[in-house]
């Protein structure tokens, strides 16, 4: 019996199997991890800002759109990467030119940056869903992982796209006077034009099923979503409960701090009866969602000038949770003498429940919610 020959890449003859198909889904992916590599990285330096680089505390929303794009690109990222190796598969039956020349040299580095490139990115949104549910089934740190891994995916697209830039140019557009497609009498399937439309309907509506949680009008809708618009405590979620973070609850002899040019020590009482401000700024988290709310308290830059601090001075915020990677903070000149930066008592009308940070927390304009530091008890001035 004679076994059935090994597969060639010419034994695929599909039209959507066409350098033309694998050009514009290419595009498509291109955008998705060109704006997920960029919000990604704005929101590793609002987490790590290097000393040469000072963020804006304005527009007080950025955060909140810039990783809600994060999220839902990385989110579509997923069905247009399925697209697009689906689409060039048949390459892996490509039989290496024999012997060795310049040609065996491009395709082998070729391979190896579509090696590295689709590992590294399918692992990359692998994790970055996981951490949308807050699971971490693994040894290693995430978020140092995610930011290594998105230099790595850049690096090998580079080099995957300077080895296939002619055929990408000599695809990038559509023939001029080219014929609509049509099939052949008899056969049946997806067109081009019926593959890209049934890719791009997938995409947005994975999209639109997964915004939701940054974008509340489409709450009723975010059946993908991790996390919903006005659940939780006050109407607004919560990642890290009091229970969590140690916070069984304040002592009464509790007393809030102030380490700077003057020491000052207030009680929870004391805290109220100073001047309070109102602040309606969103928490966003890392994990894509945000909630809008309403915050009241004593804005930052009132308490910095009662203990003397000069106008430039930043803050260390420490926290009463225990360990931790958040259980402290600081504040930037920037965000400390920005009017909207509150030590906040109240949400939504109400004292702060408990899982928010009762007796008092920080809600600062522009800022990662895990930054948006909770249970504060000492505020220490850096000058």
């Amino acid at each position: 019996m004679k076994l059935p020959e090994a597969p060639t890449e010419k034994s695929f003859r599909s039209a959507l199997h066409h350098p033309r198909v694998a050009t514009v889904l290419g595009r498509w992916l291109g955008t998705a991890v060109a704006v997920c590599f960029l919000t990604g990285l704005y929101s590793h330096f609002q987490q790590n800002t290097p000393g040469w680089l000072h963020l804006p505390s304005r527009p007080a929303e950025l955060y909140r759109v810039s990783q809600g794009l994060h999220v839902l690109s990385g989110t579509i990222a997923v069905p247009l990467l399925l697209a697009k190796l689906w689409t060039v598969y048949p390459k892996l039956f490509a039989k290496p030119p024999w012997p060795p020349s310049r040609k065996a040299v491009r395709i082998l580095l070729e391979r190896a940056s579509i090696l590295v490139l689709v590992s590294a990115l399918a692992l990359e949104l692998f994790i970055g869903f996981v951490n949308t549910l807050q699971w971490y089934p693994w040894p290693f740190p995430f978020r140092q992982t995610h930011y290594a891994l998105a230099w790595i995916i850049i690096g090998a697209l580079f080099v995957h796209l300077a080895v296939k830039l002619p055929l990408v140019r000599a695809h990038w557009r559509r023939t001029p006077n080219a014929r609509p497609e049509t099939l052949p009498a008899g056969v049946t399937g997806l067109t081009r034009r019926g593959l890209f439309r049934t890719v791009a309907g997938s995409a947005t509506l994975v999209g639109i099923t997964s915004v939701g949680q940054s974008v509340p009008t489409l709450g009723p809708i975010a059946v993908l979503a991790p996390r919903k618009p006005n659940i939780g405590p006050q109407g607004v979620p919560v990642n890290r409960t009091a229970e969590a973070a140690g916070v069984t609850g304040i002592d009464v002899n509790w007393r809030f701090t102030i380490n700077g040019p003057r020491q000052l020590s207030y009680t929870l009482d004391e805290l109220r009866a100073l001047p309070q401000s109102r602040s309606d700024l969103p928490i966003a988290c890392v994990e894509g969602w945000s909630q809008g709310a309403n915050w009241e308290g004593v804005r930052m830059r009132d308490l910095l000038r009662l203990c003397g601090a000069p106008p430039n001075a930043r803050v260390r915020v420490v926290s009463m949770e225990q360990g931790g990677f958040y259980a402290t903070s600081e504040l930037p000149p920037e965000f400390a003498a920005d009017p909207l930066t509150l030590l906040a008592l109240r949400l939504n009308g109400a004292e702060l429940a408990l899982d928010h940070g009762f007796p008092a927390r920080i809600i600062a304009p522009n800022r990662p919610g895990v930054l948006q530091t909770k249970w504060v008890h000492r505020l220490e001035v850096i000058e």
